[in-house]
């Protein structure tokens, strides 16, 4: 596979990087297939993550065409659409096959696979002619199917657009952190949604966004930035861009048209059986918000006088990769692992690590049970296994694969998992899910007791 970088001759309007000239990705983490229309989207930073271009590939739409690396003229240019190529039916479906036999997680599916198998596939189908778009369609839905693994599937052309129009910055552009000579980290603008907030203020796609309210947002990471951006519906926020590499700087107001509605509740309870404070805090998933509103939530908890918290992730199907992985970092040391990532493509493959102390030092307990998945796992996991946490409830779903969203030539799509998530202590999570430590609430001091020794065994 080519690196998320690499730029197609004939680029589809999308805002991802592509993989190959006729494939473009929208890498993310997707839920099981019922919640896909709900979350899909939300879960699509993963994959750029790992594959160190943060947050900034995460998904919204673009109908506009990747600009030319020169200065824009005072028409404002590279507003115009780019038409699809013109693909036959048979391209088409050896488009999706190729990408599966590049990227595709062998041990994902419940039938064997290998690269001699799906070879012999390809040949099968394509003997003869295809003689409609529709029957291409069908072909590649059941070619997918094949591989036995229900996150591996065919998107139409309505249900890919549907998922490729996420926005989490609330004003309709997508960000992107390209690191410049000096190893500095610039966000540019990767996708924008045409007529959104921000495409109407005059934002055009390859502009550097420098500034959100008047802080230098350089070196910043796209999701945190995507979070500053967020905010009620109908208010403004301010933003100054440099267009493209040569142009002018500009400050302009744009007005949000979404917002992310938090995730986030909590309250304190006094417990008589110890004389204790305890902060309960409520994720209901993961999304742009959730960690800015967590650290509003731990402060206010910790200074109100809670001596230790419970976070309930119990029914909490996933959503935002990183905002989970974002989210388990506020509770590790630095260097801490957060989560392992495996897969046939060494972009997938990583360690990723807590990069800063955490935010409180306080006894946790997380509750589970077996509708927490996919980055709500990722977050009990970590906290887990680096001594951070008890678990109480019961055993997790299990959703620990990684799956990437592709664009076909024609504007449809296909899902794709590339690979899997293993905990720090190396276990895997999908399938088995994750083993609560306790069925009820312990108390405190147990719950201390217990975490003492977890630390003491990591150091011996």
């Amino acid at each position: 596979m080519l690196p998320l970088s690499y730029a197609p001759p004939h680029p589809r309007p999308n805002p991802c990087p592509s993989h190959k000239p006729k494939s473009q990705l929208l890498p993310c983490a997707l839920p099981f297939p019922d919640a896909l229309r709900a979350a899909a989207a939300a879960a699509a930073i993963s994959l750029s993550l790992l594959a160190g271009n943060a947050a900034g590939a995460a998904s919204t739409a673009a109908a506009v065409e990747q600009p030319p690396e020169i200065c824009r003229g005072d028409d404002g240019g590279g507003d115009a659409e780019v038409k699809a190529e013109a693909v036959t039916n048979e391209q088409l479906v050896e488009e999706a096959w190729e990408v599966v036999n590049e990227g595709f997680l062998p041990d994902a599916g419940n039938r064997p696979w290998s690269p001699e198998l799906w070879m012999q596939r390809k040949q099968d189908i394509l003997q003869g002619s295809i003689k409609s778009r529709s029957r291409a369609h069908d072909i590649i839905t059941k070619m997918l199917a094949s591989l036995g693994d229900p996150y591996t599937r065919f998107l139409s052309l309505s249900d890919f657009s549907k998922m490729s129009k996420y926005d989490m910055t609330g004003i309709g552009l997508n960000l992107r952190e390209i690191p410049d000579d000096n190893g500095s980290l610039r966000l540019m603008v990767l996708g924008l949604i045409l007529d959104g907030p921000a495409h109407a203020a005059g934002v055009r796609q390859g502009d550097e966004l420098l500034s959100v309210n008047g802080i230098d947002v350089r070196n910043k990471s796209a999701f945190d930035v995507s979070s500053m951006l967020q905010g009620p519906k109908d208010t403004f926020v301010t933003i100054k861009v440099k267009h493209n590499n040569c142009g002018p700087v500009e400050s302009m107001k744009v007005q949000r048209q979404m917002a992310a509605r938090t995730p986030i509740f909590y309250r304190l309870e006094k417990r008589d059986s110890d004389n204790s404070s305890v902060g309960y805090i409520h994720i209901k998933e993961f999304n742009a918000v959730a960690k800015k509103d967590l650290v509003s939530a731990l402060k206010r908890l910790q200074n109100s006088g809670a001596s230790y918290f419970v976070l309930d992730l119990r029914d909490n199907l996933g959503g935002l990769v990183q905002a989970g992985i974002e989210i388990a970092k506020l509770f590790l040391n630095k260097g801490d692992t957060v989560i392992y990532t495996t897969g046939r493509d060494r972009q997938v493959q990583n360690t990723i690590v807590a990069d800063s102390g955490p935010l409180i030092t306080s006894p946790v307990m997380v509750l589970v049970n077996n509708r927490t998945a996919s980055a709500s796992e990722i977050v009990a996991s970590a906290l887990h296994d680096n001594c951070k946490a008890v678990l109480v409830g019961e055993r997790t779903f299990g959703k620990g694969l990684i799956q990437s969203v592709f664009e076909l030539h024609d504007g449809s799509g296909i899902v794709v998992t590339v690979g899997k998530y293993v905990t720090p202590d190396h276990k895997d999570i999908n399938g088995d899910g994750i083993e609560p430590d306790y069925r009820r609430l312990p108390d405190l001091n147990e719950a201390r007791d217990y975490l003492l020794r977890c630390q003491s065994k990591k150091l011996s």
